[in-house]
């Protein structure tokens, strides 16, 4: 015989499935909290102003 299913049932557990992947998501775009965002964003600085502070050249191109 064939399994008897509750359609109610059946339609609120796909739900509940697709609910948990947005979710999941959502947390993977936004999930980032403001200190890290903060520390990440003062690392990249940091890494800059020490990349800017080692040039041989001076940026306006000119080569005397």
């Amino acid at each position: 015989m064939a399994e008897i299913v509750n359609l109610r049932q059946a339609r609120k557990a796909k739900k509940r499935a697709t609910d948990a992947a947005d979710a999941q998501a959502s947390r993977a775009l936004h999930g980032v909290t403001k200190a890290e965002r903060l520390q990440t964003k003062q690392e990249a600085d940091r890494l800059s102003r020490t990349v800017d502070g080692a040039r041989l050249d001076d940026r306006s191109g000119n080569r005397d």
